[in-house]
């Protein structure tokens, strides 16, 4: 072998999605597994804040980037801090948000509002259902899914009603979008 056969560079492998796209994931994978270490105290358990970020990941990212942000983090804030529900996380919430991202991308493309609206709905129903069935089983109990029904659904709505207003008062898909294409 000769020096120029073995100096010469590997082709380049092409990926559509950049460094800049991963580090917004993970900035946002860090912000779900803060939110969902520590949660409300409510009567009868606590109430976790992190279905707003992934919501909110969910509507500005790809169904990849939202599947890392909402399922991979969820999964990673379960591991840390309460593991026995981490693969129910990890599904549950992975589900609604690659549903939360493609529905919103693909449905109603004349109207924003309905595509957004359909959207989260959606994802609340997914995360409801998931939830209560992943608790039934892991927890061998129906009775303990029925008496946390009422958190998953206000958990589901405050995702509801604040990703999509963090991301269009604050315009956050439109920058993120710009700072993904090296625009800022």
């Amino acid at each position: 072998m000769t020096h120029e056969t073995v100096s010469q560079p590997l082709p380049a492998v092409e990926s559509r999605h950049n460094t800049r796209w991963l580090t917004i994931c993970g900035l946002l994978m860090a912000m779900n597994i803060g939110l969902s270490s520590f949660g409300l105290p409510v009567p009868g358990g606590h109430l976790y804040l992190n279905d707003i970020i992934i919501v909110t990941a969910a509507l500005i990212l790809d169904p990849a980037g939202a599947f890392l942000v909402g399922g991979v983090g969820a999964f990673l804030g379960d591991f840390f801090f309460y593991p026995l529900p981490m693969f129910v996380s990890l599904v549950t919430h992975g589900l609604q948000a690659m549903a939360i991202s493609y529905i919103s991308r693909h449905s109603f493309r004349n109207s924003r509002f309905l595509s957004v609206s359909s959207a989260v709905l959606t994802g609340a129903l997914i995360m409801v259902v998931g939830y209560s069935l992943g608790r039934a089983y892991v927890y061998s109990t129906p009775a303990y899914a029925w008496i946390k029904l009422p958190y998953e659904i206000l958990q589901a709505l405050f995702g509801v009603i604040c990703g999509p207003f963090l991301v269009w008062r604050l315009h956050l898909a439109e920058r993120i979008q710009k700072l993904i294409e090296e625009k800022y």
